[in-house]
């Protein structure tokens, strides 16, 4: 094999592990600092506040399966769920707006959202744990 030649193998093991370290990260700060934000959030939007606990489902425990490939193209679902969420509730006002040097208003989030979309797409690649089933 050439050394030029494509790995999209490759390329899905450091999508994954790019998303999910670093959207990891957000969930272990809410771990040892809590989610009182999203809790009033949830409150302020009308919804039982049990809601906000959603948050560790979508920043640790999907992350945690993304970065091992176990279930992906399920993982990165809820992951991307989670990213909408999180720029619908908290961040509406950016959607439709520039940074002042020229970026998205939520372009992390974005960032976020759609390459956990193309890993519901494609799966977790050769380099996943698991790889029998649809949802990987």
């Amino acid at each position: 094999m050439k050394l030029l030649d494509r790995n999209i193998d490759l390329g899905l093991l450091v999508l994954r592990l790019s998303i999910g370290v670093l959207m990891l990260l957000h969930g272990v700060n809410k771990i040892f600092n809590g989610i009182g934000f999203i809790e009033q959030q949830i409150i302020d939007s009308g919804l039982p506040t049990i809601f906000a606990y959603g948050v560790y489902i979508g920043e640790v425990i999907a992350p945690l399966l993304i970065i091992g490939g176990i279930a992906t193209r399920l993982a990165s679902g809820i992951f991307a769920i989670n990213c909408l969420v999180a720029m619908l509730m908290v961040h509406s006002a950016d959607i439709f707006s520039i940074t002042p040097v020229g970026g998205w208003g939520v372009e992390l989030l974005g960032l976020y959202l759609f390459g956990a979309l193309a890993l519901v797409f494609t799966g977790g690649g050769k380099y996943a744990l698991s790889k029998k089933y649809i949802w990987d």
